[in-house]
């Protein structure tokens, strides 16, 4: 059963993997003043899922909470191929948040590494915040993501 799990995170850290070059590819694009604002939606995503009892199954359906993973990913990945702006935000602020909080304590090196590499993408965001509204992210529990 240990290598069944083992061959699942692993093929999940691929994906993840895969799916974080798109965000980041997005995030690039993004001009000061949107990350700014992408910045403030990440917290108060993060703010939601908090309040979530499990938080890496954040913007999962209730109906597909007994899955291996939740859907938040795959759900943020839809809404990060939208034409509208506010959608695209919301939906890379979700997969940064569901992909924190799944790799977060994970035992495997693969996930572990995807874990360093989301908060990377945190930090380039927390950058964009000005230093007074740094309070914010603090308040949010961010600031040991970040």
């Amino acid at each position: 059963m240990a290598i069944v799990t083992r061959v699942i995170a692993l093929s999940r850290a691929i994906q993840l993997r895969r799916q974080l070059r798109e965000v980041n590819k997005a995030l690039e694009m993004l001009p000061p003043n949107i990350r700014r604002q992408l910045a403030a939606i990440a917290v108060r995503e993060f703010n939601a899922a908090a309040t979530s009892e499990f938080p890496h199954l954040y913007g999962t359906p209730r109906d597909d909470k007994y899955r291996p993973w939740g859907a938040g990913t795959d759900i943020a990945l839809e809404r990060l191929q939208s034409e509208n702006l506010q959608v695209r935000l919301r939906g890379i602020a979700l997969w940064i948040t569901v992909a924190y909080h799944e790799t977060k304590d994970s035992p495997y090196s693969e996930q572990q590494d995807l874990h360093r590499q989301v908060l990377r993408a945190m930090r380039s965001l927390k950058e964009s915040v000005p230093a007074d509204q740094i309070k914010e992210w603090m308040s949010a529990g961010v600031e040991e993501a970040a």
